[in-house]
């Protein structure tokens, strides 16, 4: 039976990790806390004290954490799925982190003869559930086709675009695209309030026509609402995805206006809200002006 090491199991992590135990691996678990872990152990996962030890014997290791430094830490720490891992073992980084990160993480796993595959997710929790996430792989194609088994129950869809780090680019620009999304619906929410006009007509426009993107469906009558109940992507998270891409653009682009914009507009929800959903955004805008 194929050996697999899941770490991190939040939001996101947690029902991937249902979805190779249901694929029928024998699975090892572990995450900061042990309480998201319980569900999965009566389920037949084995509870690991380290990533260290989740990892040995593994011929995959599964990671979805925050960001790069969870990243750095569960991989290459004092207690790193890396420092246990055998030679031929496929490193799987789900995780949203920089592309920096991601050459530099698997320049140092290769190093210590692991493979390394480059996979962050498209999503929400109940897609990662249900197996129905969209998986962004960079990878070489005989390494994907030897991960293929592993990736397999986590989503609907595997994209692949190129060598290692390319699944990251493209995470990065769907990520600040919705960033630039998600800050301008708020400001034309709230527009439409100041205005005066028939929100109910205008949360149906919204949905239904020419700028219905899935994220203007999901968060416009939310935002109408205000109704924020379920957090399935925080303000911290969709500001740290933002601040990596335009990292990133800024190598590349001689200027990203746009997305310095969308950024500026995160940076203000985190200071606001930085647990709470993203949607909150409208709370932001829509304060009246200051008195002058």
């Amino acid at each position: 039976m194929p050996r697999l090491a899941f770490i991190g199991l939040g939001r996101m992590g947690h029902g991937m990790a249902a979805r190779t135990i249901e694929a029928g691996f024998e699975v090892s678990v572990w995450n900061r806390s042990k309480g998201k872990a319980e569900e999965l152990i009566g389920r037949g996962a084995r509870w690991a004290t380290s990533p260290a030890d989740a990892a040995i014997d593994a011929d995959a290791v599964i990671t979805m954490v925050a960001d790069d430094e969870a990243s750095q830490s569960v991989w290459l720490g004092e207690n790193g799925a890396g420092t246990t891992a055998k030679p031929g073992t496929l490193a799987i980084e789900c995780s949203t982190v920089s592309y920096g990160h991601a050459l530099a993480l698997a320049g140092e796993l290769r190093s210590r003869g692991l493979i390394y595959i480059d996979c962050p997710v498209t999503g929400l929790p109940d897609a990662a559930a249900s197996g129905k996430l969209t998986l962004l792989v960079g990878a070489e194609a005989a390494d994907l086709e030897r991960a293929r088994p592993f990736l397999e129950p986590l989503g609907s869809t595997i994209r692949h675009f190129g060598a290692v780090g390319s699944g990251t680019v493209f995470k990065l620009i769907n990520n600040l695209m919705g960033a630039v999304q998600i800050a301008s619906l708020a400001e034309g929410v709230a527009i439409a309030e100041q205005a005066g006009l028939d929100m109910t007509i205008v949360a149906e426009s919204l949905a239904s026509g020419a700028v219905a993107s899935p994220q203007v469906i999901r968060h416009s009558k939310r935002m109408i609402a205000r109704d924020f109940a379920g957090a399935s992507f925080t303000a911290a998270l969709r500001r740290k995805d933002a601040a990596y891409a335009v990292a990133l653009a800024e190598t590349l682009l001689p200027g990203v206006p746009v997305a310095r914009a969308a950024l500026a507009a995160y940076d203000a929800a985190k200071s606001f809200a930085p647990d709470d959903d993203e949607g909150r955004m409208i709370e932001i805008v829509s304060r009246p002006k200051p008195a002058t």
